[in-house]
């Protein structure tokens, strides 16, 4: 089994990818928008996929936060909001604002359950600074670590309740950058200790959550020379020491331009810094086999503290608890209205 995680090209997985996926072994997959078209098609893509594996617990991913970030459309699933506007209503009523989000995550749970998606890519614990690129914006929820906490803890538990694993994003911190990872490299030169007292603190604060995303930003307080994906400093110093966080830790998507180098050698940096696994995918295309085999034959398999934290990372969520849908929606339409739009 492999430490990389991979996308598909469409609605139906393809005779050519089964055979690639199941002679290769990749730890999981993630799921794109064009990958979803209706319930039961996603659940027969999910049961395709993990039968190609041989593993019927392989996690299979998707960024399905609410807002401008979403794979699941309407009208065949609900239109969810911006974490921003749970952030602004926990200012007026912290504890209306964590019950109506932990009701929507536990909603959103319920979608991805039944569909046969098991790990979503949420929350944004990223702290937002004023002038930095809005590539995070209304994804996080606040610009204060208290409403972050509180949002982020709801976030979980109603994701934990359906039977889905959260993934912590983006660690140890996005919100200062004022680029776009997607498309540069960023640099942070915010003093160490201006991290640790607002960038670093959320994260630190929910490191029990079973699996963490990093953020390409360069912390140059602590290496001045690489992203955090790819720093063993930021990943030893930071991440695993002064955050505490003993989850399994996944890059952001390889392909993205902040980071040097061909797709292996950047899939090997990552593994060498201390990253557990490599998500490599193209949201925007397709990616030839050549390059998904490339990454995959460069990487090692999965073993020691990164198979430890994979296997704790899907023992994590246990089997959905009852719940009644019908009436989740009208509790939540009553503490928030918008929230169902």
């Amino acid at each position: 089994m492999k430490p990389v995680i991979l996308d598909c090209d469409g609605a139906e997985l393809a005779p050519d990818e089964r055979r690639f996926f199941a002679d290769h072994d990749p730890w999981g997959f993630i799921l794109f928008e064009r990958n979803c078209v209706d319930r039961a098609q996603v659940r027969g893509l999910c049961d395709a996929l993990r039968d190609a594996v041989g593993r019927p617990d392989a996690p299979i991913l998707i960024d399905e936060e609410g807002g401008r970030v979403t794979r699941l459309r309407p009208p065949v699933w609900a239109k969810r909001p911006p974490m921003a506007e749970f952030g602004a209503l926990y200012k007026s009523d912290p504890e209306a604002a964590r019950e109506a989000l932990r009701l929507n995550s536990r909603l959103q749970a319920d979608d991805l359950f039944e569909i046969g998606i098991n790990v979503n890519c949420a929350p944004v614990l990223d702290v937002p600074q004023p002038g930095a690129h809005d590539v995070i914006g209304d994804r996080a929820f606040a610009a204060d670590v208290e409403t972050i906490a509180a949002l982020g803890s709801a976030v979980m538990d109603g994701f934990r309740a359906g039977g889905v694993a959260p993934v912590i994003k983006h660690i140890p911190g996005h919100g200062r950058a004022m680029s776009d990872s997607h498309k540069e490299l960023p640099v942070v030169a915010a003093s160490a200790d201006a991290l640790r007292a607002l960038d670093f603190e959320p994260f630190r604060l929910l490191k029990d959550a079973p699996m963490a995303m990093t953020g390409h930003v360069v912390f140059s307080a602590f290496d001045p020379d690489a992203p955090a994906t790819t720093s063993s400093i930021v990943m030893e110093t930071v991440i695993r020491g002064e955050i505490g966080y003993d989850g399994l830790v996944m890059t952001d998507a390889l392909t993205m331009e902040a980071l040097e180098g061909d797709l292996p050698e950047r899939a090997r940096r990552s593994l060498a810094a201390g990253c557990d696994v490599v998500l490599h995918c193209d949201g925007w295309g397709l990616m030839p086999f050549d390059k998904k085999a490339a990454v995959l034959d460069a990487v090692p398999d999965l073993s020691g503290d990164a198979l430890r934290r994979a296997e704790a990372a899907l023992a994590w969520v246990t089997p959905p608890e009852a719940f009644d849908r019908a009436e989740g929606e009208a509790r939540l339409a009553n503490l928030f209205p918008s929230a169902l739009a």
